[in-house]
């Protein structure tokens, strides 16, 4: 009998070592689990995954061959509303760090601007960070550049009429159709001195060639555009009474405009 009793006793501290041993295994299997597995809390729900975005990246304004994206279109309404135009001779208006897409290309404003620049003869300075200066806001157009997309047909004079007569008409001022046409004595009309003075304020750019223009004509579609800084157009402009239009004088380079009565 003692003999028996011996052997349970081994028996059950070999069951109790083989247990613990059982246990420890089991406890260290959980632990690499845990660390390999994170607990479904820490897992985002399938298609709730946001994918990166870079904050940093200026947005780009698309107009193709059917027209203006959807999201250019509800920028440019916005930005019509802030500025109080109802322009429908703009189809785009962007900021100087923004891009165009027209078609397939895409294109900087910055890169458009640079062009501007030489061609006024401005310098053109570069930061440290390798980016152009801002100019200051005017008027609060803040550095905003209408885009006129070039199609078969259009003409410069038009085009600046049209602009023209959505800016009054929004003010409650209404353009007569042939109110840019010469005097009956053959002289220009306040209203043609204006258009022929705008015309050093606007530039076209071929986006394809990458280059300042200087006509409308296309051999493919998408490919001019017609730019208008709006801080200065809109500079003049503001400072117009229209019920004194017909008094601006135009000697070709600089433009009198009379003072508000």
């Amino acid at each position: 009998m003692p003999r028996k009793k011996t052997e349970n006793a081994n028996n059950t501290l070999a069951l109790i070592v083989i247990g613990a041993f059982l246990l420890t295994a089991l406890a260290a299997g959980l632990n690499w689990w845990s660390r390999h597995h994170p607990p479904p809390h820490d897992i985002e729900a399938p298609g709730k995954t946001a994918a990166p975005v870079a904050i940093d990246a200026p947005p780009v304004l698309e107009y193709h061959e059917n027209g203006i994206s959807e999201q250019a279109q509800a920028v440019t309404e916005q930005r019509k509303n802030e500025l109080g135009l109802a322009a429908e001779s703009l189809d785009l208006l962007l900021k100087a760090d923004e891009s165009l897409k027209l078609g397939d290309t895409v294109v900087s404003m910055e890169e458009i601007l640079d062009r501007i620049r030489l061609k006024r003869g401005d310098i053109v300075e570069t930061e440290i960070d390798g980016t152009a200066p801002r100019p200051p806001m005017v008027d609060g157009a803040d550095n905003v550049y209408g885009i006129h997309v070039v199609k078969p047909g259009d003409n410069i004079w038009n085009i600046h009429f049209r602009f023209l007569r959505d800016y009054f008409q929004k003010r409650g001022v209404s353009l007569s159709p042939v109110s840019d046409e010469a005097t009956a004595a053959g002289y220009s009309s306040g209203v043609g001195k204006i258009l022929k003075f705008s015309e050093n304020m606007v530039y076209i750019y071929n986006v394809r060639d990458r280059r300042l223009d200087v006509d409308l004509d296309m051999i493919h579609p998408l490919t001019k555009v017609i730019v208008f800084d709006m801080g200065r157009v809109l500079a003049l402009l503001d400072q117009i009474d229209f019920n004194s239009v017909n008094r601006i004088q135009f000697d070709g380079e600089t433009l009198w405009i009379p003072a508000a009565q």
